[in-house]
C-alpha cells in the first residue's frame, strides 16, 4: 500500500479540530498510531473516538503547547511506550488587525502558540527523534510568504514558522530528520464558520463567497485536502524531500492579481 504509516508513531498537536482533526484521521487510517495533543481534551476525545471507530489506534493527552514544561511532560511520557516517527504542529491561533489594532496582549497570545508552541514541540521531540529519524510538519500559511491585509500578528507568525522549518530541516539532516511546512490558503473549518457568524451575522453566506473567490481556483480549500498533502510528506515516497515549504492555496501566491 503506498503512503502506509503502518507501525509508525505520530504526534498531531491540535488534532482536535479542522485541519489538526483531519491529519490525525488520515494518518490513523494508513496504520499510524496517534498520539493527539490538545488543550481542549473534549475535541481530542471525539477525535479519538472517531479513529477507534475507523479501526485505528490514538491517543488523546491534554497539553498547551505554548508551556515547554507540560509539552515536555507529554512527549517524554509517549517516548517511553512509544518510538516518535512523526510530529505534526498544527496547533494555533488566529488574529485579525494591522499592527494598530494588534494589542501587546495580542501580539503574545500568538507568539506564545504558534511561535513558541512549534518551538517547545520540536525542542521536546527532537533529542528521541534524533535516535532512528522521522518526519516534522510544521503548519504555516500564506500569510507567511505573502501580504495579507490585517494579518500582522499572524503573518509574523507563520513566517517564524518557515524559517524554523528550514533551520531545523538544515540542522537535522544528518540524523535521518526530514521537516517541511505546508502553507495552506483560506480552508473551510469549523473556524470559518464561526468567524462569519460572529463577524457577519446575516452576511455569511456573501462573506463566505467572497473569502472563497479570494482563492483564483474560486473555493477553499478542505481540511481533507491539507491532510492529505501531510500524509504523503510523512510517507518514504517523500523521503527525498525536506526544508520545503508546500502551498496548498488554489493559486493563492502565484495567481493573484
Amino acid at each position: 500500500m503506498k503512503f502506509s504509516l503502518k507501525n509508525k508513531v505520530a504526534i498531531v498537536t491540535g488534532g482536535g479540530s479542522g485541519i489538526g482533526k483531519a491529519i490525525s484521521k488520515t494518518l490513523a487510517q494508513q496504520g499510524a498510531y496517534v498520539h493527539i495533543l490538545e488543550l481542549n481534551a473534549d475535541n481530542g476525545t471525539i477525535t479519538k473516538n472517531e479513529i477507534e471507530q475507523d479501526g485505528g489506534l490514538a491517543e488523546i493527552h491534554a497539553c498547551n503547547v505554548a508551556n515547554q514544561e507540560d509539552v515536555i511532560n507529554v512527549i517524554n511520557k509517549i517516548s517511553k511506550e512509544h518510538t516518535i516517527n512523526i510530529l505534526i504542529n498544527s496547533a494555533g491561533v488566529a488574529h485579525i488587525g494591522n499592527i494598530e489594532k494588534t494589542a501587546e496582549a495580542d501580539f503574545d497570545r500568538i507568539y506564545n502558540v504558534n511561535v513558541k508552541g512549534v518551538y517547545n514541540c520540536i525542542f521536546s521531540a527532537i533529542p528521541h527523534m534524533k535516535k532512528q529519524g522521522g518526519v516534522i510538519i510544521n503548519m504555516a500559511s500564506v500569510a507567511g510568504s505573502v501580504a495579507v491585509s490585517d494579518r500582522f500578528a499572524y503573518s509574523m507568525s507563520k513566517g517564524a514558522t518557515l524559517t524554523m522549518t528550514y533551520s531545523v530541516a538544515r540542522d537535522y539532516m544528518d540524523y535521518g530528520i526530514r521537516c517541511n511546512a505546508i502553507s495552506p490558503a483560506r480552508i473551510h473549518t469549523p473556524f470559518v464558520d464561526g468567524f462569519l457568524k460572529a463577524n457577519y451575522p446575516g452576511k455569511e453566506t456573501e462573506m463566505f463567497d467572497k473569502l472563497s473567490k479570494a482563492q483564483p481556483i474560486g473555493r477553499m480549500g478542505t481540511p481533507q485536502e491539507v491532510a492529505d498533502l501531510a500524509l504523503y510528506l510523512c510517507s518514504d515516497e517523500a523521503s527525498f524531500i525536506t526544508g520545503t515549504d508546500f502551498p496548498i492555496d488554489g493559486g493563492f501566491i502565484k495567481l493573484n492579481g
